[in-house]
């Protein structure tokens, strides 16, 4: 089900004259962005299924083609060439998932059966670990506290986490293989250990407090079809090198390593990760989100599928990801320079984590929170 934007709930607040930071908003939103958010993009927000099909089809078929050609090269720099467009093909393909969470069940029939089939059990993370976990995320009195399963405060924790937090990436193959293979048909039988692994390992999250609520009614069927196709792809990977050896599987799961540091590295400059845990307005959640815009083809390979444009996401999570960059560009064209909009634009990835290594090394009392600018 599509989240409600939130532009549509907000109520009164002061407009600002130049590029705002989180802090600044933490109380009151700016009405004036939120509005011309609204109106700017009345004729926007029809998810295109051409667009769609074409582009999540065309992402699948080039990540199978060339893990195929990885898998059968001679030469290693062919297989390195060749397991790197894999990597990101199927990182491309891989974040529809994301789509899935925000578009109506009825916009784009089949689509997401034909994607659990094409790219959600193959790489073990169907949609089920992502829908009715990721709205929270967009739920004003949830972002960025403890009931949001997507978020941690980077930039208040301490140095280490960041190369931790990437790196702990490179392991999700194993654990993806771990839960669906092990963990999930032990937990037919042992309930104790079904309630740990629904809570704690059923969907793509990154904060440790949260627990997952049990699945109801359609949405609990769908997970039990999803969990059975992981379990028979799983156990088909773990004995294919009695018939084709090592080699496949090896290379497959050093692919799919390097597609989830890729989504790791992406996350980790999705947000700003400032907030203490405390319940924000749009306008300050905004913020503390970042837009990568153009100029700067390299984020459309880190933040494929819309997401360079995160922030602006977060004020329209229900806008398809095609249409963000011409939301972009209004929104640009009519709130002008400066404006309250232009404090959730950053120029690129190392910017960004420069930007929160250095906040990780600043030694502040407990709970207070760095100023942002």
């Amino acid at each position: 089900m599509a989240l409600q934007d939130p532009i549509d709930q907000i109520a009164a607040a002061k407009p600002a004259q130049k590029p705002g930071t989180r802090l600044d908003f933490i109380d009151h939103d700016d009405k004036a962005m939120l509005r011309a958010a609204r109106e700017a993009t009345r004729d926007l927000g029809t998810a295109r299924a051409g667009i769609y099909w074409s582009d999540m089809l065309g992402s699948a078929a080039l990540g199978y083609a060339t893990l195929a050609v990885a898998i059968l090269a001679q030469s290693p720099w062919v297989m390195l060439g060749a397991g790197l467009v894999s990597a990101l093909a199927l990182y491309r393909a891989l974040l529809f998932i994301h789509e899935l969470t925000h578009i109506h069940r009825d916009a784009l029939p089949g689509f997401r059966l034909v994607w659990n089939l094409l790219v959600g059990i193959p790489l073990l993370t169907p949609s089920f670990m992502y829908e009715g976990v990721h709205t929270l995320h967009h739920k004003r009195t949830q972002y960025g506290t403890v009931e949001d399963p997507e978020y941690l405060p980077l930039a208040l924790m301490k140095p280490w986490s960041l190369p931790a937090f990437v790196l702990i990436a490179l392991l999700a193959p194993v654990a993806l293989l771990l839960r669906s293979a092990v963990l999930v048909p032990l937990g037919v039988v042992i309930p104790a250990l079904r309630t740990l692994v629904w809570q704690r390992a059923s969907a793509l999250m990154i904060n440790p407090q949260f627990r997952r609520r049990p699945p109801e009614g359609s949405f609990r069927t769908m997970v039990l079809w999803q969990e059975l196709g992981a379990f028979v792809w799983a156990w088909a990977l773990l004995a294919s090198p009695l018939l084709l050896g090592w080699r496949p599987l090896l290379i497959a799961l050093g692919v799919v390593s390097l597609t989830a540091v890729l989504n790791q590295l992406r996350t980790l400059v999705a947000h700003l990760w400032e907030n203490d845990g405390q319940p924000m307005t749009v306008t300050a959640q905004f913020l503390d989100s970042v837009n990568i815009p153009p100029p700067g083809p390299a984020a459309e390979l880190w933040a494929p599928v819309g997401l360079r444009y995160h922030a602006l996401h977060h004020l329209m999570p229900s806008m398809p990801y095609h249409d963000l960059p011409e939301a972009h560009r209004r929104l640009v064209a009519q709130l002008g320079h400066p404006s309250t909009y232009d404090g959730a634009n950053h120029r690129g990835m190392l910017e960004l984590v420069a930007r929160i290594a250095k906040s990780t090394m600043v030694r502040r009392p407990a709970g207070s929170i760095p100023r942002s600018g």
